[in-house]
Protein backbone atom coordinates (compact mmCIF):
# COMPACT_ATOMS: atom_id res chain seq x y z
CA UNK A 1 0.00 0.00 0.00
CA UNK A 2 1.45 3.34 -1.03
CA UNK A 3 1.80 6.06 1.57
CA UNK A 4 1.97 8.81 -1.05
CA UNK A 5 -0.48 11.68 -0.74
CA UNK A 6 -2.64 12.22 -3.84
CA UNK A 7 -1.36 15.21 -5.78
CA UNK A 8 -3.80 17.99 -6.62
CA UNK A 9 -3.37 20.15 -9.74
CA UNK A 10 -2.21 23.10 -7.63
CA UNK A 11 0.57 20.99 -6.08
CA UNK A 12 2.39 21.10 -9.43
CA UNK A 13 4.23 24.07 -10.91
CA UNK A 14 2.66 25.90 -13.84
CA UNK A 15 3.31 24.08 -17.08
CA UNK A 16 4.02 20.73 -15.43
CA UNK A 17 2.73 17.92 -17.71
CA UNK A 18 1.07 16.20 -14.75
CA UNK A 19 -1.54 18.95 -14.66
CA UNK A 20 -2.98 17.63 -17.91
CA UNK A 21 -3.77 14.32 -16.19
CA UNK A 22 -5.56 16.08 -13.33
CA UNK A 23 -7.63 18.70 -15.18
CA UNK A 24 -9.78 18.54 -18.26
CA UNK A 25 -10.38 14.90 -19.24
CA UNK A 26 -8.34 12.99 -16.68
CA UNK A 27 -6.66 9.64 -16.80
CA UNK A 28 -8.44 6.62 -15.34
CA UNK A 29 -7.57 6.08 -11.67
CA UNK A 30 -7.71 2.68 -10.00
CA UNK A 31 -9.68 2.73 -6.77
CA UNK A 32 -7.15 2.37 -3.98
CA UNK A 33 -9.39 0.15 -1.83
CA UNK A 34 -10.24 -2.18 -4.73
CA UNK A 35 -8.25 -1.75 -7.97
CA UNK A 36 -10.72 -3.92 -9.89
CA UNK A 37 -12.68 -0.67 -10.24
CA UNK A 38 -11.56 2.63 -11.71
CA UNK A 39 -12.91 6.05 -12.53
CA UNK A 40 -12.19 9.06 -14.71
CA UNK A 41 -13.27 12.67 -14.39
CA UNK A 42 -13.69 15.90 -16.21
CA UNK A 43 -12.22 18.69 -14.09
CA UNK A 44 -12.64 22.29 -15.28
CA UNK A 45 -9.34 23.67 -16.51
CA UNK A 46 -9.49 26.56 -14.06
CA UNK A 47 -10.14 24.32 -11.06
CA UNK A 48 -8.57 25.83 -7.92
CA UNK A 49 -8.64 25.32 -4.14
CA UNK A 50 -10.15 28.75 -3.48
CA UNK A 51 -13.71 29.41 -2.39
CA UNK A 52 -16.45 26.90 -1.64
CA UNK A 53 -15.98 23.37 -3.01
CA UNK A 54 -17.56 22.95 -6.42
CA UNK A 55 -20.50 20.60 -7.09
CA UNK A 56 -19.83 16.98 -8.02
CA UNK A 57 -21.86 15.27 -10.75
CA UNK A 58 -21.64 11.47 -10.95
CA UNK A 59 -22.80 9.86 -14.19
CA UNK A 60 -22.94 6.07 -14.50
CA UNK A 61 -22.45 4.07 -17.70
CA UNK A 62 -24.72 1.42 -19.18
CA UNK A 63 -23.98 -2.21 -19.99
CA UNK A 64 -21.54 -1.36 -22.80
CA UNK A 65 -19.46 0.61 -20.28
CA UNK A 66 -18.63 3.61 -22.46
CA UNK A 67 -17.22 5.50 -19.49
CA UNK A 68 -14.67 7.62 -21.37
CA UNK A 69 -17.17 8.64 -24.06
CA UNK A 70 -19.69 9.55 -21.38
CA UNK A 71 -17.08 11.63 -19.56
CA UNK A 72 -16.27 13.52 -22.76
CA UNK A 73 -19.97 14.22 -23.37
CA UNK A 74 -20.01 16.16 -20.09
CA UNK A 75 -16.87 18.22 -20.83
CA UNK A 76 -18.65 21.39 -21.96
CA UNK A 77 -21.18 21.04 -19.16
CA UNK A 78 -18.42 20.86 -16.53
CA UNK A 79 -16.61 23.90 -17.95
CA UNK A 80 -19.76 26.01 -18.31
CA UNK A 81 -21.10 25.26 -14.86
CA UNK A 82 -17.82 24.90 -12.97
CA UNK A 83 -18.46 21.43 -11.60
CA UNK A 84 -16.45 18.22 -11.52
CA UNK A 85 -17.88 15.19 -13.34
CA UNK A 86 -17.00 11.71 -12.06
CA UNK A 87 -17.60 8.62 -14.21
CA UNK A 88 -17.04 5.27 -12.45
CA UNK A 89 -16.13 2.14 -14.38
CA UNK A 90 -17.68 -1.13 -13.19
CA UNK A 91 -16.03 -3.75 -15.44
CA UNK A 92 -17.90 -6.80 -16.67
CA UNK A 93 -16.92 -10.13 -15.19
CA UNK A 94 -16.51 -9.07 -11.56
CA UNK A 95 -18.60 -11.84 -10.00
CA UNK A 96 -18.02 -14.39 -12.77
CA UNK A 97 -17.04 -14.65 -16.43
CA UNK A 98 -20.53 -13.81 -17.69
CA UNK A 99 -21.38 -11.08 -15.20
CA UNK A 100 -22.61 -7.86 -16.79
CA UNK A 101 -25.37 -6.95 -14.33
CA UNK A 102 -24.10 -7.09 -10.75
CA UNK A 103 -23.33 -3.36 -10.55
CA UNK A 104 -26.85 -2.52 -11.73
CA UNK A 105 -28.59 -4.66 -9.12
CA UNK A 106 -26.27 -3.60 -6.27
CA UNK A 107 -25.74 -7.30 -5.76
CA UNK A 108 -24.10 -7.98 -2.38
CA UNK A 109 -22.54 -11.16 -3.81
CA UNK A 110 -18.84 -10.38 -3.53
CA UNK A 111 -18.95 -6.59 -3.64
CA UNK A 112 -21.19 -3.61 -3.00
CA UNK A 113 -21.27 -1.27 -6.01
CA UNK A 114 -22.82 1.51 -3.93
CA UNK A 115 -19.93 1.38 -1.47
CA UNK A 116 -17.45 1.28 -4.36
CA UNK A 117 -18.90 4.55 -5.66
CA UNK A 118 -18.76 6.17 -2.22
CA UNK A 119 -15.10 5.15 -1.92
CA UNK A 120 -14.45 6.81 -5.29
CA UNK A 121 -16.15 9.98 -4.07
CA UNK A 122 -13.91 10.00 -1.00
CA UNK A 123 -10.82 9.64 -3.21
CA UNK A 124 -11.95 12.47 -5.44
CA UNK A 125 -12.38 14.70 -2.39
CA UNK A 126 -8.78 14.00 -1.37
CA UNK A 127 -7.42 15.35 -4.67
CA UNK A 128 -9.91 17.94 -5.95
CA UNK A 129 -11.87 20.79 -4.35
CA UNK A 130 -15.36 19.30 -4.56
CA UNK A 131 -18.42 19.04 -2.38
CA UNK A 132 -19.02 15.40 -1.54
CA UNK A 133 -21.52 15.36 1.32
CA UNK A 134 -24.21 15.49 -1.36
CA UNK A 135 -23.67 14.98 -5.08
CA UNK A 136 -25.76 14.84 -8.25
CA UNK A 137 -26.29 11.35 -9.65
CA UNK A 138 -27.30 10.40 -13.19
CA UNK A 139 -27.38 7.02 -14.88
CA UNK A 140 -28.88 5.67 -18.09
CA UNK A 141 -29.95 2.12 -18.96
CA UNK A 142 -27.81 -0.07 -16.67
CA UNK A 143 -26.67 3.14 -15.02
CA UNK A 144 -30.30 4.09 -14.49
CA UNK A 145 -30.82 0.80 -12.67
CA UNK A 146 -27.83 1.56 -10.48
CA UNK A 147 -28.91 5.15 -9.83
CA UNK A 148 -32.40 4.52 -8.50
CA UNK A 149 -31.28 1.62 -6.33
CA UNK A 150 -28.39 3.70 -4.96
CA UNK A 151 -30.98 6.32 -4.01
CA UNK A 152 -32.84 3.77 -1.88
CA UNK A 153 -29.67 3.00 0.07
CA UNK A 154 -28.12 6.48 0.32
CA UNK A 155 -30.76 9.20 -0.11
CA UNK A 156 -28.82 11.40 2.32
CA UNK A 157 -25.85 11.58 -0.08
CA UNK A 158 -27.79 12.95 -3.05
CA UNK A 159 -28.37 16.55 -4.12
CA UNK A 160 -30.41 15.42 -7.14
CA UNK A 161 -31.19 12.23 -9.03
CA UNK A 162 -31.65 11.56 -12.76
CA UNK A 163 -32.73 8.06 -13.79
CA UNK A 164 -32.65 7.24 -17.50
CA UNK A 165 -34.41 4.33 -19.22
CA UNK A 166 -33.75 1.48 -16.76
CA UNK A 167 -34.39 -1.95 -18.22
CA UNK A 168 -35.49 -3.28 -14.84
CA UNK A 169 -36.90 -1.34 -11.93
CA UNK A 170 -37.08 -1.87 -8.19
CA UNK A 171 -40.36 -0.68 -6.75
CA UNK A 172 -40.86 0.49 -3.20
CA UNK A 173 -42.70 -2.65 -2.12
CA UNK A 174 -42.30 -4.03 1.41
CA UNK A 175 -43.92 -7.34 0.41
CA UNK A 176 -41.49 -8.28 -2.39
CA UNK A 177 -37.81 -9.16 -2.07
CA UNK A 178 -34.86 -7.45 -3.75
CA UNK A 179 -34.36 -6.57 -6.54
CA UNK A 180 -38.01 -6.41 -7.60
CA UNK A 181 -39.04 -4.92 -4.28
CA UNK A 182 -37.58 -3.69 -1.00
CA UNK A 183 -38.86 -6.19 1.56
CA UNK A 184 -35.45 -7.59 2.51
CA UNK A 185 -33.27 -4.49 2.14
CA UNK A 186 -32.37 -4.61 5.82
CA UNK A 187 -31.07 -8.18 5.51
CA UNK A 188 -29.31 -7.50 2.20
CA UNK A 189 -27.81 -4.07 2.87
CA UNK A 190 -28.27 -3.18 6.53
CA UNK A 191 -30.81 -0.43 5.88
CA UNK A 192 -34.53 -0.22 5.21
CA UNK A 193 -36.15 1.70 2.37
CA UNK A 194 -37.24 5.14 3.57
CA UNK A 195 -39.52 6.86 1.04
CA UNK A 196 -39.73 9.93 3.26
CA UNK A 197 -35.99 10.49 2.78
CA UNK A 198 -36.55 10.80 -0.99
CA UNK A 199 -39.39 13.30 -0.72
CA UNK A 200 -38.15 16.73 -1.62
CA UNK A 201 -35.15 15.38 -3.56
CA UNK A 202 -35.17 16.77 -7.12
CA UNK A 203 -35.77 13.70 -9.31
CA UNK A 204 -35.84 13.34 -13.07
CA UNK A 205 -36.97 10.24 -14.91
CA UNK A 206 -36.07 10.33 -18.60
CA UNK A 207 -36.65 7.99 -21.55
CA UNK A 208 -36.83 8.19 -25.33
CA UNK A 209 -40.32 8.26 -26.80
CA UNK A 210 -39.41 5.35 -29.07
CA UNK A 211 -37.56 3.28 -26.47
CA UNK A 212 -40.12 0.50 -26.81
CA UNK A 213 -38.00 -2.35 -28.21
CA UNK A 214 -37.95 -5.13 -25.63
CA UNK A 215 -35.53 -7.35 -27.59
CA UNK A 216 -32.50 -6.35 -25.50
CA UNK A 217 -34.31 -6.40 -22.17
CA UNK A 218 -33.61 -9.14 -19.68
CA UNK A 219 -36.94 -10.81 -18.92
CA UNK A 220 -38.56 -9.35 -15.81
CA UNK A 221 -39.82 -12.68 -14.58
CA UNK A 222 -40.35 -11.74 -10.95
CA UNK A 223 -43.59 -11.21 -9.07
CA UNK A 224 -43.94 -7.60 -10.25
CA UNK A 225 -43.48 -8.26 -13.97
CA UNK A 226 -47.10 -7.51 -14.83
CA UNK A 227 -46.94 -4.27 -12.86
CA UNK A 228 -43.77 -2.93 -14.48
CA UNK A 229 -44.51 -3.56 -18.16
CA UNK A 230 -42.62 -4.99 -21.10
CA UNK A 231 -40.47 -2.07 -22.33
CA UNK A 232 -38.49 0.81 -20.89
CA UNK A 233 -41.23 3.40 -21.36
CA UNK A 234 -43.73 1.24 -19.47
CA UNK A 235 -41.22 0.41 -16.76
CA UNK A 236 -40.16 3.99 -16.09
CA UNK A 237 -43.83 4.95 -15.89
CA UNK A 238 -44.39 2.13 -13.40
CA UNK A 239 -41.50 3.42 -11.30
CA UNK A 240 -42.90 6.95 -11.39
CA UNK A 241 -46.36 5.78 -10.37
CA UNK A 242 -44.90 3.73 -7.51
CA UNK A 243 -42.85 6.68 -6.27
CA UNK A 244 -45.81 9.04 -6.49
CA UNK A 245 -47.81 6.58 -4.38
CA UNK A 246 -45.10 7.09 -1.74
CA UNK A 247 -45.10 10.88 -1.99
CA UNK A 248 -41.99 11.16 -4.18
CA UNK A 249 -42.56 13.77 -6.87
CA UNK A 250 -40.51 12.68 -9.88
CA UNK A 251 -40.72 14.58 -13.16
CA UNK A 252 -40.86 12.47 -16.32
CA UNK A 253 -39.14 13.71 -19.48
CA UNK A 254 -40.04 11.74 -22.61
CA UNK A 255 -37.68 12.75 -25.43
CA UNK A 256 -39.44 12.83 -28.83
CA UNK A 257 -38.02 10.87 -31.76
CA UNK A 258 -35.48 9.04 -29.60
CA UNK A 259 -35.01 5.34 -28.92
CA UNK A 260 -32.55 3.75 -26.48
CA UNK A 261 -29.75 6.25 -26.98
CA UNK A 262 -28.02 7.78 -23.97
CA UNK A 263 -26.34 10.55 -25.91
CA UNK A 264 -29.60 11.60 -27.58
CA UNK A 265 -31.26 12.23 -24.20
CA UNK A 266 -28.24 13.96 -22.63
CA UNK A 267 -29.33 17.50 -23.58
CA UNK A 268 -32.53 16.98 -21.55
CA UNK A 269 -30.56 15.43 -18.69
CA UNK A 270 -28.05 18.27 -18.67
CA UNK A 271 -30.78 20.92 -18.60
CA UNK A 272 -32.13 19.25 -15.47
CA UNK A 273 -28.67 18.97 -13.91
CA UNK A 274 -27.82 22.57 -14.80
CA UNK A 275 -30.70 23.78 -12.64
CA UNK A 276 -29.78 21.47 -9.78
CA UNK A 277 -26.05 22.29 -9.85
CA UNK A 278 -26.75 26.00 -9.58
CA UNK A 279 -29.41 25.47 -6.92
CA UNK A 280 -26.96 23.46 -4.82
CA UNK A 281 -24.67 26.51 -4.68
CA UNK A 282 -27.41 28.66 -3.07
Amino acid sequence: MTAERPLAPWDLPAGHPGITFLTGPTAFFALTDDPRFSYCLYVPTGHAPDGPPVPLVVTVHGTRRRAETLRDAFADFAERHNCVVLVPLFPAGITGPNDVDSYKLLSPAGFRPDEVLLAMVDEVAARWHVRTDRFHLHGFSGGGQFAHRFAYLHPDRLASLSVGAPGRVTLLDPSTTWWHGTADMKEQFGTDADPAALRGLPVQLVVGEDDTDSAELAPDDGPLSAATGTDRVERINALRANWRDHGIDARLDIVPGTDHNHFAVLPVVQRFLETQVHRSRD
